[in-house]
């Protein structure tokens, strides 16, 4: 049975009172990157939430296996020596998504672009090939 998520990580503390990043605040936050994964009839789309990152500090890569590979990295701000943070929520780290797509992606012909914070991946499918049906005559 295909699995498109079998690759996904998954954080087996999602959902506890207490969050497993701010053991360590470097630690990814963004390993739960919000990604949208959607089929058309001719492409497979995903939309991930990337607010504040350029397009240069992303990669979208595929891997042998039709695995789409979606990674990248929002740096630490600087220390401000005029100022003290009384709080900080805003994810920083590294982050890393994974789908395994179905065998009727094109991997060759991946395209992506970055708009507004988010970005789009689509992967164009295959054809579906109609099975050619051949009337036969009954002879008699």
């Amino acid at each position: 049975m295909f699995d498109p998520f079998s690759l996904d990580i998954w954080d087996p503390f999602k959902g506890f009172p207490f969050s497993t990043t701010l053991a360590d605040p470097e630690r990814s936050a963004f390993s739960s990157t919000s990604c949208d994964w959607k089929e058309t009839p001719d492409a497979h789309i995903f939309k991930a939430d990337l607010p504040g990152l350029k397009k240069e500090e992303v990669k979208v890569e595929v891997e042998e296996g039709r695995v789409l590979q979606i990674s990248g990295e929002r740096s630490k701000e600087q220390e401000d020596k005029n100022g003290k943070w009384h709080q900080i929520e805003r994810s920083r780290g590294k982050f890393l998504r994974r789908f395994r797509l179905p065998e009727n992606a094109k991997m060759d012909e991946v395209k992506a672009s970055m708009e507004n914070g988010v970005l789009t991946v689509t992967v164009p499918k295959e054809e579906v090939k109609k099975p050619k049906v051949k009337a036969i005559e009954i002879s008699g």
